[in-house]
């Protein structure tokens, strides 16, 4: 098997095999742990390293690793000492341990290190069967005590062991972020232990619960996948009512033929994964778009309804309607408010830059300067680009969505003609960099320091004559020029300068 491997990767590779041969030089074996021999089997190259060394005492260990970089002491509680390598990513080194609950949360655990135990028990608090893989990199001698590579084979999710698994109800969360990023199947005694622990993910804390929420939408190519796990295991219907009333939500056919409102989100945050790596988006924005993504059309839950009039179903202010359900989802999980902010937003303009889009291409409307600037102003601290990003993977995440051939297969939509980028996105974004407004709102066309050197004095009326302004300009297309000399021509009141702005904005 070929790999392509940075100068950066091998680097890496060659210091921990540095530390391995130490190790053996000292009497002790160092052995390769968890996620970096899993992904290895499947054929991935991994980043990070975790190091188990059998044989030798802690207090060695330490000494060894002191001239391999910054030992950095803080898991050393836990048996665990953290390499921070002159490349910037950090190596793992721990004794092989047993974990026991003793208490609640996810710190209430006993930790019994003890060099000289078995490949095979070290490895049986690990929560999935191909994360107990180990391997000796100086000898490639594979340890797998528990099936581990043959689940992968099968593609096939299976605790390690049932009673330890218990221990921490977030693997309930985490075995659903390795059905997206593996496309696995859950063996029917672990779907079984999992829906068992539903009730106890209520325990958990906001911040462990998002982080998983994070990796589960972030890390997979399909987190459709992940969210229809947590979907049967039981864990939406428990905990995020908001997304499960999605599946009972109906589509108008002819414009969702994939069916209803859950089969739709779950289409577009697809989507969403392809949209953040085609137009690489940095993290930030990439988070914003997907949780966009999947709170999308919360709102349709409580405005869908079959139109006697129409002859259709039909989803009236289903975008600013989703609002509620978006904060009271988010809340949940304790989100930061700026993120906050950002996804409510975009859900409710998530469907203003296709519209805009059509009715200037359809209908031949004209859109003014000024609704893009009021767009910008209205999405902060969103932004333009972030809202043609969700409405590109809402537009994405539409039309047949299952293989006729295995109905249980998700599959992404089929494009019949070469795929050149979401028109009304690319549309919008243009117009949006020629106003400047794309990554932020516009400039208040009228500042403070431009209202005292024509002689006013500071007050809070300062900010109403502001906005005014702004709404001359976005609303009257308005130049600076132009509301500057209202301003001049009525210096002597700026109660007169704001009556004036006023009326002009009541008679358009």
């Amino acid at each position: 098997m070929e790999y392509e491997v940075s100068l950066e990767a091998r680097a890496v590779y060659e210091r921990v095999l540095d530390i391995c041969r130490e190790v053996k030089k000292e009497g002790g074996t160092a052995l390769l742990v968890g996620g970096c021999v899993r992904d290895e089997v499947r054929g991935e190259l991994s980043r990070d390293f975790d190091i188990e060394v059998y044989g030798l005492e802690a207090e060695k260990i330490e000494k060894i690793f002191a001239d391999f970089g910054n030992v950095n002491e803080v898991g050393k509680t836990f048996g665990i000492l953290k390499i921070s390598d002159p490349c910037g990513i950090d190596i793992d080194i721990s004794l092989p341990r047993t974990d026991s609950k003793v208490g609640e949360g996810h710190k209430g655990f006993a930790v019994k290190a003890d060099p000289n135990m078995s490949i095979k028990e070290a490895a049986r608090r690990r929560d999935f069967t191909f994360n107990t893989l180990s391997k000796d990199p100086l000898t490639g001698e594979i340890f797998d005590a528990y099936g581990g590579i043959e689940d992968l084979r099968t593609r096939t999710l299976r605790v390690t062991d049932k009673e330890l698994f218990r221990d921490d109800s977030l693997r309930v969360m985490r075995g659903a972020q390795f059905v997206a990023r593996m496309g696995l199947r859950i063996e029917l005694e672990t779907m079984a232990l999992m829906q068992d622990m539903v009730d106890d993910l209520e325990t958990l804390s906001s911040e462990r619960m998002r982080a998983e929420w994070n990796k589960l939408l972030l890390k997979p190519d399909r987190p459709s996948l992940g969210l229809q796990a947590l979907f049967n295991i039981g864990v939406i219907h428990k905990l995020y009512p908001e997304l499960a009333d999605l599946r009972d939500t109906p589509q108008e056919h002819e414009w969702h033929p994939e069916g209803d409102v859950w089969v739709h989100t779950l289409m577009v945050v697809d989507a969403a994964r392809e949209v953040i790596r085609t137009h690489d988006l940095d993290k930030e924005s990439a988070t914003a778009v997907m949780w966009g993504a999947l709170c999308h059309d919360l709102g349709k839950v409580s405005t869908t309804e079959f139109s006697e009039e129409k002859g259709r179903i039909v989803s009236h202010a289903h975008d600013i309607k989703g609002e509620e359900p978006t904060r009271k989802f988010l809340e949940k999980l304790g989100f930061p408010k700026r993120l906050t902010e950002k996804v409510v937003k975009l859900v409710k303009d998530h469907l203003t830059p296709n519209i805009m889009y059509l009715n200037t291409v359809r209908k031949g409307e004209k859109i003014t300067d000024g609704a893009f600037r009021r767009l910008a102003k209205r999405l902060e601290p969103a932004t333009i680009a972030e809202c043609t990003y969700v409405a590109e993977a809402d537009s994405l995440g539409r039309g047949p969505f299952l293989d006729p051939k295995h109905a249980d297969q998700f599959l992404l939509p089929v494009v019949t003609e070469p795929y050149d980028g979401f028109a009304g996105g690319e549309w919008a974004r243009k117009k949006a960099i020629e106003l400047n407004v794309l990554q932020k709102k516009a400039k208040t066309i009228v500042r403070g320091k431009d209202l005292i050197n024509i002689g006013f004095e500071p007050s809070a009326k300062f900010g109403v004559l502001i906005k005014l302004a702004d709404d001359v300009r976005d609303s009257l297309g308005w130049s600076r020029e132009q509301i500057m000399g209202v301003i001049l021509d009525n210096r002597h009141s700026i109660h007169t300068v704001i009556e004036k702005l006023s009326n002009l904005l009541e008679k358009n």
